[in-house]
């Protein structure tokens, strides 16, 4: 069964307003991402992060002090909302929001992540630190299958010398390309 021509047209328009939205994607910085290392407890998961730093992408191109916060929604999906200042932390403050769902299988670590209607991404938590005090994962590095998003996430904004010299160990041997990775400024508190 063909498309009717103007459902054509307006699929062929949605998809070149994507990709005037989210832009060209970066370099492969990992042309074998691995399996997530070990499983999420989604509770654990949620609440505020850090971006400590990343591969630079176009939907978040000039953005400093990122925050992604995590909630449970009502209908058993993620809650997700991206904050970032443009081009300084005096920048523009820009929110985006956007929902996830855990894939099936995956012990938590990967979900399906979506900000454009019905268009989902994958989100590969690739390795996540300890259990702190308070019953929360302390970092995590998160991916995905093409090798050309990263992310590393802390709790804290000025993470301890200790965990920004873990994430950059780990990263490397998650076999990512140190050289790509762009560090995000954050607000001291």
């Amino acid at each position: 069964m063909t498309l009717p021509k103007r459902a054509y047209l307006a699929l062929l328009a949605t998809s070149i307003a994507l990709v005037a939205c989210v832009g060209k994607p970066g370099p492969v910085g990992n042309p074998a991402v691995p399996q997530p290392a070990k499983a999420v407890a989604i509770d654990a998961y949620l609440g505020k992060w850090y971006e400590y730093g990343r591969y630079e992408a176009p939907f978040q191109r000039d953005c400093e002090g990122v925050t992604a916060d995590y909630s449970l929604r009502d209908d058993g999906k993620i809650r997700v909302v991206n904050s970032c200042f443009k081009g300084s932390l005096d920048g523009e403050f820009e929110q985006s929001t956007g929902r996830a769902k855990i894939v099936e299988d995956s012990e938590g670590a990967k979900l399906k992540v979506s900000f454009f209607g019905p268009f989902y991404g994958d989100y590969w938590v690739l390795d996540r630190g300890p259990l702190d005090a308070d019953g929360m994962y302390s970092w995590s590095i998160v991916g995905e299958p093409t090798g050309r998003y990263l992310w590393m996430l802390t709790r804290e904004p000025q993470p301890s010398q200790e965990i920004r010299a873990l994430l950059e160990s780990r990263v490397k041997e998650l076999g990512y390309d140190w050289s790509l990775v762009r560090l995000t400024k954050q607000p001291f508190s």
